[in-house]
């Protein structure tokens, strides 16, 4: 065989999380091709560099996806207890934060490392900085053509594994590759747009003088509704409740907002005018809450002055302003700061045990290129570990049978 062709059990487009995952499980024979100088980008920067890498809570529930049954299986087969234990076996300390959300002590490194050793121990090769400029199916699997070091070479594999992730954070390598490539083969796939993304506000909004401000809320959109803190910034509102909320939000739709949901906001003020009249609105609104927020709403009601003036019909339109706060983002941070991609290849043309196409033998799709978008805090990365292993067994059972005992 000629230098610039060599031949594979299998190939996988991509070693983020999905794909390194899948290569611990495919077989001796696999090569991993990636087009970044570095494997695990996006495990790399997430959880501010200690990698949520899943959840104790995760469950078919907590994804997004036209078939909301796909996601069952490989869930069920590959556990968010399964990753836990891997990552025990390796020595890597962890620690619970909010709401099952699990961090590693030390650093995202530690993910991508003991992927990188099981990935190495199985046999697998990685190729870094290496472009992949096309894709054919031929007659006993596929050819993968490949730019390396300026050089082309073509590669052949019985098995395609497509594990190169959606659109979300474009800065780490982030592309439209593998929708290409399910495109190619007559795949479907559904809109895509961002998910888990901050949302944007005209300028009438006013939340610029707001910026940095945090407060906790529950925010509602598309029917869903999340708990957590809301963040404020120059160009509208983020932090967990937003980013949860934007998944199910559409253009053109209303978010609604209820500020402090946990507190009795109007009890506290009809307890304070008795108590303590002469205290400014907004002074005793910022007890609970930041003072340029309880600025911001006692100036929105056209609430002013003593409390001891106030009547209880204007403290209950001060209230309801926070408890029903109503806005239309005008957009959203697109997917530069998107953390996931909603939509992908239509799961419809998959096989929900293996991944692999129900129309092209060995060809598989897995991660985030798939129509399964989680919520935040460590599904997306669940996810990845149960489909990419799910694939791996799949391919691993088939070249067994191949090669008989």
């Amino acid at each position: 065989m000629p230098e610039q062709t060599k031949k594979f059990d299998t190939i996988i487009i991509g070693a983020g999380a999905a794909g390194l995952m899948c290569a611990a499980h495919a077989g001796r024979n696999t090569l991993v091709l990636e087009h970044m100088p570095k494997p695990g980008e996006k495990i790399r920067i997430s959880g501010g560099g200690r990698c949520n890498f899943t959840n104790l809570y995760s469950g078919p529930e907590n994804f997004l996806s036209l078939n909301p049954h796909f996601a069952k299986s490989a869930l069920s087969r590959y556990t968010q207890w399964d990753f836990i234990d891997l990552v025990a076996r390796h020595g890597i300390g962890w620690h619970e934060k909010t709401l099952g959300q699990l961090f590693c002590d030390e650093s995202s490194q530690n993910i991508i490392d003991m992927l990188l050793a099981e990935m190495h121990g199985a046999g697998a090769r990685l190729w870094l900085s290496t472009s992949v400029d096309g894709v054919k199916r031929q007659d006993d699997g596929f050819a993968v053509f490949v730019n390396r070091n300026g050089l082309g070479q073509t590669l052949l594999a019985r098995n395609l594994v497509v594990a190169c992730g959606g659109k979300s954070i474009p800065k780490i390598g982030a592309s439209d590759l593998g929708y290409r490539i399910a495109r190619q083969f007559d795949h479907a796939v559904t809109e895509t747009r961002p998910g888990l993304v901050p949302l944007t506000f005209g300028a009438e909004a006013r939340f610029s003088a707001m910026s940095g401000l945090a407060c906790p809320a529950r925010v509602v959109a598309g029917g869903a509704g999340f708990d957590e803190a809301l963040l404020f910034t120059h160009r509208g509102l983020s932090g967990p409740a937003i980013l949860q909320a934007s998944s199910y939000w559409r253009e053109g739709e209303e978010i609604a907002v209820t500020l402090l949901p946990q507190s009795d906001i109007l009890g506290h003020l009809r307890t304070t005018r008795s108590a303590a009249g002469r205290k400014e609105v907004a002074t005793v609104l910022a007890e609970v809450m930041p003072k340029r927020l309880a600025q911001f709403f006692a100036e929105r009601a056209g609430v002013d002055g003593r409390l001891a003036d106030q009547s209880d019909a204007c403290l209950e339109h001060l209230v309801a302003q926070l408890v029903d706060w109503r806005l239309k983002p005008t957009g959203s941070e697109g997917y530069r700061k998107a953390e996931v991609t909603l939509g992908g290849v239509d799961t419809n043309g998959l096989n929900s045990r293996t991944m692999e196409s129900r129309t092209v033998p060995g060809l598989f799709f897995i991660g985030e290129v798939v129509d399964v978008a989680g919520w935040l805090g460590g599904y997306n990365f669940q996810w990845a570990w149960s489909s990419g292993w799910s694939a791996g067994q799949a391919i691993t059972a088939s070249i067994s049978d191949r090669r008989g005992p």
